[in-house]
């Protein structure tokens, strides 16, 4: 039996047999020489490819649109734009031109250079995004050889794929009744596979290195997508273990998806708005099902990350029109854009920083650059017209940038006016609180807004000087550290002293416990990631608002970090211990 570990993405339990899917990304393609009389004949072998992968790509959107919905078949837009791009259309033609070669190798030489500028970013999201390009290689690959497609589409009997990457096209092709998790070596929580696996609702694990280098085909495996554990031929004491946590997890599911329309109400009558984060536009259908309140972070970031140009306001307009609407009468916050650092479209011409985490990004980069910041603004104001939307700034770190934002939105509410296009002429904005400064001065910062949405992650990062994905520091990231706990409680203290709502965002508000403690802290609203609303709603109903705060009382008594979380566990398990793996 062997234990590996990887980054969870999708929950679940399942016990199945693998089916290892080897790369067929390495594009390493033979060099033929060609004369001069063929050039025009590989030419056109490469266009007829790429008209062949077009039309097999909006086939597939076609697929998921009418099997899982529009807003994840939107995704292979990007995969559409890659096979326009120009720039790698010339560069193959002008390949085949200077060195008389096979289209073949041309395409696999061009798109590799495509791959090490990726990988060269340091940034996740955007490394994340070479999956696009490799689905799109692999895909007028196949067609320049003519090889056989659609793998995951034949499958003979139920399997639990393990792969060193999986397209998003792959990913959902997937026949569901085949298909009873994946594993892959690479990717993060952001990817569009992660994306679209937890649209499916199977057990999913990223991240899992020598994946496929391990497990055989047929071997016996166990994926644990709650925790992140693939287990390979486990013995029986463990599947025994994992067969009743299979069922524990069915059971609970079942009983959490009987509060979905209930309120977050302690069992004394203290009510916390329960609303979800989202990145994309396409995570809608399952922030409904599993009954949020409303979105509490919209990030706006890739609007800018999948392209090379800027995003028109009437683009924008309509994505935030689109949310806000279905998410109708629940309000939404969108957070302005928080591009910078390490995240900026190649239009921009931006400089190095040695540490662009700290640097020219979010809020200050919107401030320097008020032609990107007032189109999103404007869009932001016009789609207020059609729901209850907010706007939020990102790393506020001090009064001045407040008023200069708040100025800014002004001068377009003034330009909309002008115009005769309506907008909500009293929509609420606030100030994420993820910067110590911002924390500790939340007092000045109140008179300035009309809520504040605390940032868990970054006020945790900046607070502790801990790189959270670094993993030889990673046991320094403590949402629990007294210091954090103090931080917040005095945000929402600050907020409330001038009738502020305050609301908190971020990993750490996905936690039960932690969530049971934040309400004893007397939060307003907490926003997490879907699939963990039920679980924190339940919580919630588990406990007085009275015992609730008692319990935050303690824990601000505690030393360490590790004594409030097991003094957390203990409370949640007295509380809600269906909640408490076994």
């Amino acid at each position: 039996m062997k234990r590996l570990k990887g980054i969870p993405v999708s929950p679940g339990f399942v016990i199945g047999k693998a089916f290892v899917l080897h790369s067929e990304d390495s594009f390493s393609v033979a060099r033929q020489t060609i004369t001069r009389d063929d050039i025009p004949k590989q030419i056109a072998h490469f266009e007829d490819a790429l008209t062949r992968t077009r039309a097999e790509i909006l086939g597939v959107r076609k697929h998921i649109a009418s099997q899982i919905g529009r807003e994840h078949s939107d995704i292979f837009n990007a995969h559409l734009l890659i096979l326009e791009d120009r720039t790698l259309i010339e560069d193959v033609i002008g390949l085949i031109k200077s060195e008389n070669c096979n289209a073949e190798y041309a395409f696999a030489n061009v798109i590799q250079k495509y791959f090490q500028a990726f990988l060269q970013i340091d940034d996740d999201y955007l490394r994340e995004r070479i999956s696009d390009i490799k689905d799109v290689g692999r895909r007028v690959l196949q067609n320049l050889y003519g090889a056989e497609k659609g793998v995951l589409e034949k499958l003979k009997e139920n399997v639990i794929i393990i792969a060193h990457d999986l397209s998003p096209s792959d990913t959902a092709m997937m026949d569901k009744t085949k298909v009873l998790a994946f594993v892959t070596e690479i990717g993060g929580p952001t990817s569009h596979t992660a994306i679209l696996g937890q649209s499916m609702e199977i057990p999913a694990i990223v991240g899992v290195d020598q994946g496929t280098i391990e497990v055989k085909n047929g071997d016996r495996v166990i994926v644990d997508g709650t925790h992140g554990f693939l287990i390979i031929d486990p013995d029986q004491k463990t599947i025994e273990e994992y067969t009743r946590e299979e069922k524990r997890f069915t059971e609970l599911v079942t009983e959490l998806e009987k509060l979905r329309d209930l309120p977050a109400e302690t069992t004394d009558g203290r009510k916390i708005i329960l609303a979800s984060n989202i990145e994309f536009p396409d995570e809608i259908p399952s922030v409904i099902s599993h009954g949020a309140e409303g979105i509490g972070l919209y990030r706006t970031e890739y609007f800018y990350m999948s392209r090379g140009d800027l995003p028109t306001e009437d683009e924008q307009f309509h994505a935030y029109k689109l949310v806000v609407e279905r998410m109708s009468p629940h309000s939404t916050i969108v957070r302005t854009l928080d591009l910078g650092g390490d995240k900026f479209v190649s239009t921009l011409d931006v400089p190095h920083e040695m540490n662009p985490f700290l640097g020219w990004r979010a809020i200050r980069f919107c401030l320097t650059r008020e032609d990107i910041f007032k189109t999103q603004l404007r869009a932001i104001l016009r789609a207020s017209a059609f729901g209850d939307l907010k706007v939020m700034y990102p790393m506020i770190s001090n009064v001045d940038e407040l008023r200069s934002a708040n100025a800014i939105l002004d001068a377009c509410k003034g330009e909309l006016r002008v115009e005769k296009i309506k907008f909500n002429e009293k929509i609420q904005v606030g100030a994420m609180i993820e910067i110590p400064s911002a924390a500790i001065t939340s007092d000045i910062l109140a008179e300035e807004v009309e809520f504040f949405s605390i940032g868990s992650n970054d006020l945790i990062q900046y607070s502790l000087a801990v790189d959270r994905v670094n993993e030889k520091i990673a046991y320094l990231y403590e949402p629990t550290h007294p210091a954090i706990l103090r931080l917040i409680k005095s945000v929402i203290e600050s907020g409330h002293r001038k009738k502020l709502p305050v609301g908190i965002c971020g990993e750490m508000s996905g936690d039960p416990g932690v969530a049971v403690l934040l309400v004893g802290l007397e939060i307003d609203e907490i926003s997490t990631s879907p699939a963990m609303l039920p679980k924190v709603k339940r919580a919630i109903r588990a406990v007085s608002f009275k015992e609730a705060k008692k319990i935050a009382q303690r824990a601000l008594e505690f030393s360490t970090g590790s004594e409030v979380r097991d003094f957390l566990i203990a409370k949640l398990k007295s509380i809600a211990s269906d909640l408490i793996p076994e």
